[in-house]
């Protein structure tokens, strides 16, 4: 697949350095605020050795239709802001790219957003786009089914500086119906992300973990997402949707 990144920061750079290395896809560019750079490439950038060009575009230079006009990829992979849809989304609908956003917080307005772009082109949501985390949220969807009346809690950890429940906390407890004081949050150095989830019984607890080891596992990921959508009608997916055909007996 021809894909074209939007975002460039710590898990944006994780994701291009992934795709630049992976050889059944290339990255075609790089959308960015900024203009600032002496890289002329993504590749060059992050001193990946490459095949693809990963061109660097602002929007203060060239505007989307512009960019998917001459520079036309299959899929947008997002990494880049609460706000950054409306950048792209609807050029990128009119033309069928397939939209995939990794956004860890959207407001009811941007949702609306997604699912009106879903009735033109294939449109994939995920707050943490790691295989892991999904896999974890399945998991724990049936053992919340086999003991509804389960004590459950949630643990987050995060590096110091990020603000905010993270958006994957969130979603767990969405999922598991629970209430968000049921998210307990730690902050503290570097750590990448890491979520558990606490099922306290009588007499024994399960934990599921997920950790985060590198930035990298956001890109794998993403391909991930990206192969699976690649049949997939116009339609809003999230990663269970992707998940579910594996558990079928």
């Amino acid at each position: 697949m021809k894909i074209g990144l939007f975002g460039f920061g710590k898990a944006g750079k994780a994701v291009a350095s992934v795709i630049l290395q992976n050889k059944d896809h290339s990255l075609q560019w790089v959308y960015r605020k900024s203009s600032r750079s002496s890289a002329r490439d993504a590749a060059d950038f992050l001193g990946v050795e490459s095949d693809d060009p990963g061109h660097f575009y602002s929007e203060k230079k060239k505007g989307v239709d512009e960019l998917l006009e001459e520079h036309p990829v299959d899929a947008i992979i997002d990494f880049s802001s609460q706000d950054g849809i409306y950048t792209y989304g609807e050029s990128a609908a009119q033309k069928k790219v397939k939209i995939i956003s990794a956004i860890s917080h959207y407001s009811e307005k941007e949702v609306h957003f997604l699912n009106k772009l879903a009735q033109k082109a294939t449109v994939f949501w995920s707050p943490n786009i790691t295989l892991g985390i999904n896999y974890l949220l399945y998991a724990a969807q049936f053992l919340k089914k086999i003991a509804p009346s389960v004590d459950i809690e949630i643990v987050e950890e995060h590096f110091k500086d990020k603000q905010g429940v993270s958006g994957t906390a969130i979603r767990i407890a969405d999922v598991l119906e629970l209430k968000d004081e049921k998210i307990n949050t730690i902050r503290a150095g570097g750590i990448v992300g890491k979520h558990e989830v606490i099922f306290g019984f009588p007499f024994q607890t399960v934990r599921l973990i997920h950790e985060s080891i590198s930035r990298d596992a956001f890109g794998n990921g993403a391909l991930f997402a990206a192969e699976h959508l690649i049949n997939k009608k116009p339609g809003f997916y999230k990663f269970e949707d992707l998940l579910h055909p594996y558990f079928k007996v």
